[in-house]
């Protein structure tokens, strides 16, 4: 799809057979419903089962699909992939398995919300809701953005949450400035949207913890953290001006 759409949904796979069918349900009655264009980037990277040939048979199936393949690993290329090769007037990256229900992406973008810049969902705002998650898993979450702040000094209650949205303009800026391509991608690229002045909004959200993250929690911590120190470093070096 090369038109103008309203909203580009970008999901990363990384080794997800498994749950790919259960996704392509959800977002098939999901583009089904709504009343606004929609395309779906599957980017996929660093796969080593039969992910990208399942999205590229969904995108032989689905005219709002595209299957994208993108070598380097991380997470955060396969974002920042999506988002640079995507169309639509506002950009979100969402979790294959959409733990937050595919029906509350409407209340990141207009006429929902209204002037949209960036809107990142949150498990700690007001009225959001987490179900089934262990409570060291809430307790480390909670540590973790909090030492975040201290570096970065965002003010955000939830960087880690993996739904993110973004006016086009914004992804173009924001997205050509990430050097992460980590976990901790998502506290960069929140940087970088302060640092250039946009506006954070905030979305309370309902959130189905999954036994099956791909985050391995005490591993990944201190990588995270590393990562977060090259933000910090990587600014005075006047890398996101």
């Amino acid at each position: 799809m090369s038109q103008k759409v309203h909203l580009s949904l970008i999901i990363p796979v990384y080794n997800e057979e498994k749950r790919l069918p259960d996704s392509i349900s959800k977002i098939r009655a999901f583009v089904d419903t709504v009343p606004y264009s929609v395309e779906v980037l599957f980017v996929a990277n660093g796969c080593t089962d039969k992910s990208y040939e399942m999205v590229s048979e969904y995108q032989d199936q689905y005219p709002y699909v595209q299957a994208v393949y993108e070598k380097s690993a991380g997470k955060g290329n396969a974002v920042k992939r999506g988002m640079m090769k995507a169309c639509g007037s506002y950009r979100m990256f969402a979790d294959v398995d959409f733990a937050m229900p595919i029906t509350e992406v409407s209340k990141f973008i207009p006429p929902e919300l209204p002037d949209c810049q960036v809107a990142i969902a949150s498990r700690t705002a007001a009225g959001s809701v987490r179900k089934d998650e262990p409570l060291i898993r809430r307790l480390s979450s909670r540590v973790f953005n909090f030492v975040v702040d201290m570096i970065l000094h965002l003010g955000i209650r939830d960087t880690q949450c993996g739904f993110k949205c973004f006016s086009a303009e914004a992804a173009e800026k924001i997205f050509s400035l990430q050097r992460i391509n980590g976990w901790a991608f998502d506290a960069e690229i929140l940087f970088i949207a302060k640092k250039l002045g946009y506006r954070i909004t905030e979305i309370p959200v309902v959130i189905q913890y999954e036994e099956n993250s791909k985050i391995k929690l005490w591993s990944a911590v201190p990588k995270m953290l590393m990562e977060i120190l090259q933000v910090r470093k990587n600014d005075r070096s006047g890398m996101y001006q």
